[in-house]
């Protein structure tokens, strides 16, 4: 984080004639296993990497947020705190941090006051590792304790899902909830009904890799809101609230009173919530051949039920698979889908054997070189005074 936020400091005495008070970090993700699963209550087992927003801050004795966002060629924006705040018609960015806004000024007032702020990132955006969350996460950790609101972390990952509805993004709660509870060496399953959270260690003879096939995803106004309404159906219709209380008997009682697409949906959301209870304990355990089986079933699920991924990650997951032999290759593809990255948990010998057999053959496919790194499980949404 040293370079981002020696360039967030920079931008900020530039921008505002002063030095900041206080920093926040907040960091992206990676999820493992357990995709499209957290807004049907399930089980998802992600991460927060090394990746993530920097954002420093000083009071500016208004009711304003003064904004300057550096990774858009410094754009600005400022608005007026209140409980009621219009979207920006053209900058998307500000957008989340308004609908952030609003719903702390909504809860705390007037104790929400002014910032300067300078924010810096270096989550790759479009990849499907939760920039956006970061931001939002970050934002509303950073307000929160620069006032001393106190809000709870899973509170605050709950305004950056409210955030992202009211850009027209209906998500699950996973991004946020893992930006705020990030815990070092560990991934963290939530249970997306309850909001529990379970470490799961990983063992220290594994690595996780991330690979960006670099094409870029884009789930605002995409297929991503169509999935949530299949889910939707296939519960209504099995009369459970959420996929998360259905079962695969109940699925195949009620498969003849659904259309094809939503039973494929609704069979991918319950086989892939066993398979994340599964992969946690494959985790505990160091078992990586399980956790190659549960990983590439999730990827097949993934393909052929769910239909989210493309032919560049698909052909990602299939070239290590080749150069790693099915029982070592734990990988999928991971994030929201139609793009974005892939994710292997690898030993630690066969971190090289993965990036040759990535640059030797993906070109060929995609057209473009993949982008690889590595990362450990790291901590979550971090505030400091300056």
């Amino acid at each position: 984080m040293s370079d981002i936020k020696t360039i967030c400091l920079k931008a900020f005495e530039d921008k505002f004639g002063a030095k900041p008070q206080m920093q926040e970090y907040a960091p992206g993700r990676v999820n493992i296993i357990g995709e499209h699963t957290d807004y049907n209550g399930g089980f998802v087992l992600p991460c927060a990497i090394k990746y993530g927003t920097c954002m420093v801050a000083k009071e500016n004795g208004s009711n304003k947020m003064r904004i300057l966002a550096v990774d858009m060629n410094n754009d600005y924006d400022e608005f007026e705190i209140a409980p009621k705040i219009e979207k920006h018609p053209t900058k998307l960015w500000v957008n989340y941090l308004r609908g952030v806004t609003y719903q702390l000024a909504q809860k705390f007032g007037d104790k929400v006051k002014g910032l300067d702020i300078a924010i810096k990132g270096d989550v790759p955006p479009g990849a499907g590792l939760s920039s956006s969350a970061s931001l939002e996460v970050c934002f509303g950790h950073l307000v929160s304790s620069a006032f001393g609101l106190n809000v709870p972390l899973m509170d605050i990952a709950l305004m950056g899902q409210a955030a992202e509805a009211y850009i027209g993004m209906k998500c699950g709660i996973m991004d946020q909830a893992i930006s705020a509870n990030g815990t070092v060496d560990h991934l963290v399953r939530i249970d997306c009904k309850s909001y529990g959270l379970t470490q799961v260690a990983v063992p220290k003879d594994l690595v996780i890799l991330i690979i960006n096939s670099n094409i870029k995803h884009q789930l605002v106004g995409s297929e991503y809101n169509d999935r949530r309404e299949s889910c939707e159906k296939a519960a209504s219709i099995m009369g459970v609230p959420l996929l998360r209380d259905a079962t695969m008997e109940m699925l195949e009682k009620f498969k003849d009173k659904m259309d094809d697409v939503t039973y494929r949906r609704a069979r991918h959301v319950i086989t892939e919530d066993q398979r994340v209870l599964d992969a946690s304990k494959a985790f505990e355990s160091g078992d990586l051949k399980t956790l190659a089986k549960l990983m590439y079933a999730s990827h097949v699920s993934m393909r052929d039920d769910f239909e989210i991924t493309v032919k560049e990650t698909d052909a990602l997951v299939e070239i290590v698979k080749e150069a790693l032999g099915e029982e070592y290759a734990a990988v999928r593809q991971t994030g929201g889908g139609f793009g974005g990255c892939v994710v292997a948990v690898v030993e630690p010998k066969n971190v090289q054997k993965v990036k040759d057999a990535v640059n030797a053959k993906y070109k060929a496919v995609s057209g473009i070189d993949a982008t690889i790194f590595e990362t450990t499980a790291c901590a979550g949404a971090t505030f400091t005074k300056l």
